[in-house]
């Protein structure tokens, strides 16, 4: 078992498993992951439930897959493996808004000089985001 790092609106830790692109999790732990709890309803938070057809889908034996259970709530989900890392995106009711408003979340990022910048402090100015990876 490995310790994991879910990013969504906050940061969650839990400890699991990486399986390639499936995060395998103790059901216990999903609420702590994402939230959302498995129940017989389907994935629920409070009163309210995402039905799930197939929970087999989301299961690997008596664990959980963490991105299938993302992908049934509409909130895709990136792995890397390597860092123990997993990105899960917003609900794809505010991805459709964002996209449609034209405006970004706000953000702190450091510069290449390791200075802290908030998203804020650019309004009004063009500037550019670049963003890559070594993988």
């Amino acid at each position: 078992m490995a310790t994991i790092t879910v990013l969504d609106e906050a940061e969650h830790t839990v400890t699991g498993e990486i399986d390639g692109g499936r995060v395998l999790l103790d059901p216990a732990a999903l609420p702590d992951a994402i939230g959302w709890k498995l129940e017989t309803e389907g994935l629920c938070r409070g009163s309210v439930c995402v039905p799930v057809r197939d929970q087999a889908a989301l299961r690997d034996g008596d664990r959980v897959d963490l991105v299938s259970a993302c992908v049934a709530l509409g909130r895709p989900a990136v792995v890397d493996g390597g860092l123990g890392v997993v990105a899960v995106a917003l609900p794809s009711e505010e991805r459709r808004r964002v996209l449609q408003d034209l405006v970004a979340a706000p953000f702190t990022l450091p510069d290449l000089d390791g200075v802290a910048h908030e998203l804020a402090e650019w309004r009004g100015r063009k500037k550019m985001l670049l963003a890559f990876s070594t993988w």
